[in-house]
């Protein structure tokens, strides 16, 4: 009998994990360029689910919500751009780590705003330097561009991704806190939070 709960509970975990990866993949569909940077880098709010799974169960929840998200937006995309699915799964398995690592630890609002602001910090300095050694380099051969040189990948990570990282992680924030405290009740009262 027992048995059979444990795998009712494992099914409606799954079914959550898949429900917030696909409100993820939508919402990434749902971005915007900001005036002062590259066209090319657009904030969306797709990791919030992402970062409510990190919360509710696990960080490995979080990174499984993150992975169906981009698997649903490379297949639906009929991935035309492969390098930028990667670069946003690890621009978002950097985000939710710090965040849901620090929260589980110390579990409190607190703990919610210092890992928030850790993981903008990780994703940030993480995403610069995985675009200057990987993901630009990748992106230039998948395209079949010339590789770009050191002082023009120096210059996009400085003067584009990392602000962009910074002001993404920042805006993500601002609206999860307000979200997480008002649904943080439901959540002890359905005892998904401990």
């Amino acid at each position: 009998m027992q048995n059979q709960g444990t795998q009712s509970s494992r099914l409606f975990k799954l079914i959550i994990l898949a429900l917030l990866g696909t409100i993820s993949m939508v919402l990434m569909f749902l971005n915007f360029p900001l005036p002062f940077l590259p066209q090319y880098l657009k904030i969306d709010f797709s990791e919030v689910p992402a970062l409510l799974a990190a919360l509710i169960f696990s960080p490995i929840a979080g990174i499984i919500v993150e992975g169906i998200k981009n698997l649903l937006y490379l297949v639906y995309t009929g991935a035309g751009d492969p390098v930028g699915v990667v670069a946003n799964f690890l621009a978002g398995a950097l985000f939710i780590l710090p965040v849901s690592m620090l929260y589980h630890r110390y579990k409190g609002v607190k703990s919610l705003v210092s890992g928030l602001a850790t993981g903008t910090i990780v994703m940030a300095v993480g995403m610069g330097v995985l675009n200057y050694f990987v993901i630009l380099p990748a992106y230039t051969m998948f395209m079949g561009m010339e590789s770009m040189t050191p002082a023009i990948k120096w210059a996009s990570v400085i003067a584009g991704i990392t602000p962009f990282n910074f002001i993404k992680g920042l805006v993500v924030s601002l609206l999860f806190v307000p979200l997480f405290v008002k649904l943080k009740p439901w959540f002890e009262k359905k005892k998904m939070i401990a």
